[in-house]
């Protein structure tokens, strides 16, 4: 029938698949790797059925790419699917934001969507 998709229909695909570039998916020995060499690190605790972390995705993904904060690692830990993960941060929620600096956690907020409140705990991972 169709051969062809209009290029404009997949932009909101295209613009979903942007979001979520910004984080991989959490693997431990690569974290464990990063955080001892001191790196910048933002692990969120992330559900697919969460409309707070849906919420979350595009100002994430919008602050991970300012100059400022593009030194900041994002791991991607799946609530559902990463219990041992989920344990070993102490989340009890999706839509955990964690960040490390220096190999420490020096922040965490659960079901922030304020962009400014977001980019703040960002800035303590620099």
């Amino acid at each position: 029938m169709f051969r062809f998709l209009h290029p404009l229909l997949l932009l909101p695909f295209l613009a979903v698949g942007a979001a979520l570039a910004a984080d991989l998916p959490f693997d431990s020995a690569r974290f464990d790797t990063m955080n001892k060499e001191g790196r910048p690190i933002l692990v969120t605790i992330h559900a697919d059925w969460c409309p707070t972390c849906k919420a979350q995705e595009p100002i994430l993904s919008e602050l991970l790419k300012t100059p400022e904060l593009q030194g900041i690692t994002a791991f991607r830990v799946d609530f559902d699917g990463q219990k041992d993960a989920v344990t070993r941060f102490k989340a009890q929620y999706q839509s955990t934001l964690i960040v490390f600096k220096g190999g420490k956690e020096v922040g965490r907020s659960t079901g922030d969507t304020r962009k400014e409140s977001i980019a703040s705990l960002l800035k303590l991972a620099l």
